[in-house]
C-alpha cells in the first residue's frame, strides 16, 4: 500500500483563491519551504500557502518550482495545469543533513570517548554548532533593527533573549555534558565493535566472531483464558 504522505495537492483554492500545497510529510514541508510557501499549523493539518503580496505570475513560478523540486525527491503531486513541469532540479544536501549526521554516529558510539568527540561538534565554543546558532540569532536581531517597522524593534529583543536566555542554557548544559563523557573513559555496555576475531577458547568452531549471542527469548505463558480452553 503507497504511504499516503508521498502525495501532494498544489492548487489555487477555489473558495479563497489561495495558492495552497496539502499534504506530505515534514521532508515535504522542508522542501516546500525552500520553495518559498509558508506554513500553516493547524490542531489536525499542516499545509502551506504562498506569501502574501505575490502577483499571479508569481504565484505560478512558485508553484512551478515547488512541483519540480517534489517530483525530483519521489513525491506524487496532483496540481493546476500551470503548475505542471518536466523539470527535475538536481538536490543538494542541506545544512541539517551535517547535524543529523551527528545523531546517526551517536547511535553507533560504543564507548564515552567517542561520544563526547562527537558532541564536541555541537558544543565547541568557537566553531561548533550551538556557536554558529548564537551567531545567526544575533545577525537576525541585527536584520531586524534596521527594518523599519514599529514591532521590528521588539522582535530584535525577543531574538537576543532567545540567545541569551535559552541558546545559552542549552550550550551550557550540553558543554557540562560533554565533559562529564570525556572523564569517564567507559564502554558503553549495551553497545560492542566486532572484531571479526575468534578466541583460541571459543567452543564452537564455526564461530566468525567473539560476540556473544542474542539473548534467548522466553515465551510468555498463554494467558488464563486460553489455558483453560485447553483442558
Amino acid at each position: 500500500m503507497p504511504r499516503t504522505d508521498r502525495f501532494l495537492d498544489i492548487r489555487c483554492d477555489p473558495d479563497s483563491d489561495e495558492l495552497l500545497a496539502r499534504g506530505g510529510d515534514s521532508e515535504a514541508h522542508s522542501i516546500l519551504q525552500r520553495a518559498g510557501f509558508v506554513a500553516v499549523v493547524r490542531l489536525h493539518e499542516t499545509y502551506h500557502r504562498a506569501p502574501a503580496g505575490l502577483s499571479q505570475d508569481e504565484e505560478s513560478r512558485l508553484a512551478t518550482d515547488a512541483v519540480a523540486r517534489l517530483r525530483a525527491a519521489g513525491y506524487h503531486i496532483d496540481c493546476d495545469k500551470p503548475f505542471e513541469t518536466d523539470a527535475r532540479p538536481v538536490r543538494y544536501p542541506a545544512l541539517g543533513a551535517s547535524v543529523s549526521h551527528l545523531a546517526e554516529r551517536l547511535r553507533e558510539a560504543t564507548d564515552t570517548d567517542e561520544a563526547a568527540g562527537i558532541l564536541t561538534e555541537l558544543t565547541a565554543p568557537h566553531d561548533g554548532i550551538l556557536a554558529g546558532v548564537d551567531d545567526t540569532l544575533g545577525a537576525l536581531a541585527d536584520f531586524f533593527d534596521g527594518l523599519g517597522n514599529a514591532s521590528d524593534p521588539h522582535t530584535a529583543r525577543r531574538l537576543r533573549y532567545l540567545a541569551d536566555e535559552y541558546a545559552r542554557v542549552i550550550h551550557s548544559d550540553l558543554a557540562h555534558t560533554r565533559e562529564r563523557l570525556a572523564d569517564r573513559h567507559a564502554p558503553h555496555p549495551g553497545r560492542s565493535t566486532c572484531t571479526g576475531e575468534v578466541p583460541a577458547t571459543e567452543r564452537e568452531r564455526s564461530a566468525v566472531c567473539a560476540c556473544p549471542p542474542p539473548p534467548r527469548t522466553v515465551p510468555s505463558p498463554p494467558p488464563p483464558v486460553a489455558a483453560q480452553l485447553r483442558r
